[in-house]
């Protein structure tokens, strides 16, 4: 199986890119591609733009390496209770490449995490809502509340329940 995993943000330090990498290591048998985000700067999306200048380069890359995934693991960043920013462009730059409506009808787990209790639920409802409408297909989802608390950099997820949760999610995965 090939899996690109990125997460929602372009933070050095990010929160959701240590847990979108601890959830791709444990696809130890498959082709796993974690992605940055920062490798993938974009202008701000407008139609202006798009109709002056095409869709950038770097949308077109990272729309074809979503196209010859099996599944994509997303680890979202919440701010201010929605999508950071970053990720909420290039989502609308995916949504314009080849007259599709982003996800290329690919099988999506989707994740977020949080330094707070609620581990990014407004964000993962979100997406959860909106990712099928962009052609994407919700496999699983989850939450990982109180970042700090629960997750240390050499060891990933410490709380035993929510990482047997995390895993046994992940392995009961099933692509179309």
């Amino acid at each position: 199986m090939n899996i690109i995993a990125f997460a929602g943000s372009n933070s050095s330090t990010s929160i959701n890119k240590q847990l979108v990498t601890h959830a791709a290591q444990q696809f130890q048998e498959d082709q796993v591609t974690i992605l940055d985000l920062n490798d993938f700067e974009l202008p701000i999306y407008s139609i202006d733009l798009e109709q002056a200048s095409g869709i950038p380069e770097n949308a077109q890359r990272f729309s074809d390496l979503i196209k010859a995934s099996d599944l994509l693991l997303i680890s979202l960043a919440e701010h201010n209770g929605a999508y950071s920013a970053v990720f909420k462009n290039l989502f609308d730059w995916l949504s314009r490449v080849d007259g599709t409506s982003g996800f290329h009808g690919k099988s999506i787990f989707v994740m977020a995490t949080s330094p707070g209790a609620r581990g990014g639920a407004s964000v993962l409802e979100m997406a959860v809502s909106r990712f099928p409408r962009n052609d994407g297909e919700i496999v699983g989802t989850f939450s990982l509340p109180s970042f700090s608390q629960n997750f240390d950099s050499e060891k990933g997820i410490t709380n035993t329940d929510l990482n047997n949760e995390l895993i046994d999610k992940l392995k009961s995965i099933k692509i179309n």
